[in-house]
């Protein structure tokens, strides 16, 4: 059973321009011989959950337009744990935000990259406030 823990206290926050990292542990799984989609969900109160960043165990990324430049995904395959770097952060980008993943990969070259309900597993969540 795949499961994904968050780290961090539950929370973060900066200022506007500033940068955070989140964490993800994943495990349950063998990350070398399965393939698989993981990436980062946000959602703000009364707004759907969107798609922030995802990545395919073939290699390949996708970037929500308006982060594209500022926020990076990785995964340390020998830790299992999936990251997510954010600089020039933006008010705008205060929300809770998911890490999950679903198993198989081809997730980018599909329609259902940023759909929620295409992810089995995910995350409890982590708070990000931007301050301006």
């Amino acid at each position: 059973q795949v499961q994904m823990t968050q780290s961090g206290g539950g929370s973060a926050s900066t200022e506007a321009g500033g940068s955070l990292r989140l964490f993800c542990e994943v495990s349950g799984y063998d990350g070398r011989t399965i393939a698989y989609c993981m990436g980062w969900f946000r959602q703000t109160p009364g707004k759907a959950r969107e798609g922030v960043a995802i990545k395919d165990s073939d290699g390949s990324i996708r970037y929500q337009d308006s982060v594209k430049d500022r926020f990076r995904i990785a995964k340390d395959n020998d830790k299992k744990i999936l990251y997510l770097k954010m600089n020039s952060l933006r008010p705008e980008d205060s929300g809770a935000y998911y890490c999950a993943a679903r198993l198989g990969s081809g997730c980018l070259r599909s329609g259902f990259v940023f759909n929620p309900g295409a992810y089995s597993y995910w995350g409890q969540g982590t708070q990000v406030t931007v301050h301006s």
